[in-house]
């Protein structure tokens, strides 16, 4: 350490055997105040959760491109009209996206998780597997309620095709409170009327 006259003076360190600390019998406030944030700084790194290491910067992409080729290779399946192939893919996808580390960026995940799951209900729904492709759905709008209208109208459809008339009312006018869309309002108009129809 420097004093006034340029002339370095060793200072007496020790170090705790069992906490690893470092302190000095040196009578200086500003040694004493680096002492102390260095000692905060080893504490803090102590106490990390094993196996999180800092966000990587950017996010490596080779999961984001297989997670995308699975997206893909269940939307030309979809067109082809063979929907399990197309649930397979997804399902893949949907793996892929939920074993992120959890130090990569959530919102990121949540886009990933959102698009596959309403491509997924989709293809249940064109299989006339209701209960499966509500469940989906249902995870695409608790993602992404904002801008999702398909999202929205596929999971009122399935409640509607299972018969639970006034669950699908209540999700269409949710959908509706984050915006118009024909789809929607067109479906609000036909469960509307089945309700009224089984009134009488």
């Amino acid at each position: 350490m420097a004093n006034t006259s340029g002339v370095f003076t060793q200072l007496p360190l020790t170090m705790d055997a069992a906490t690893k600390s470092i302190s000095s019998t040196h009578a200086d406030p500003a040694l004493t105040e680096h002492l102390d944030n260095l000692n905060a700084l080893h504490r803090a790194l102590k106490n990390t959760p094993a196996g999180i290491p800092p966000p990587p910067v950017p996010v490596p992409p080779q999961r984001s491109a297989a997670i995308e080729k699975m997206r893909t290779t269940g939307n030309a399946a979809f067109r082809k009209g063979n929907y399990p192939e197309a649930v397979n893919m997804y399902s893949h996808g949907l793996t892929m996206a939920q074993t992120r580390p959890p130090w990569e960026p959530a919102p990121l995940l949540k886009e990933e998780l959102q698009v596959l799951f309403a491509n997924r209900a989709q293809a249940y729904m064109s299989m006339g597997s209701w209960p499966e492709a509500l469940a989906d759905a249902s995870c695409a709008v608790d993602f992404k309620k904002m801008q999702n209208p398909k999202a929205h109208w596929r999971k009122s459809k399935c409640l509607k095709e299972m018969g639970r008339l006034e669950e699908a009312r209540e999700a269409l006018e949710l959908g509706l409170e984050f915006g118009l869309d024909g789809d929607l309002q067109s479906l609000l108009r036909e469960v509307n009327a089945m309700i009224e129809k089984r009134a009488h």
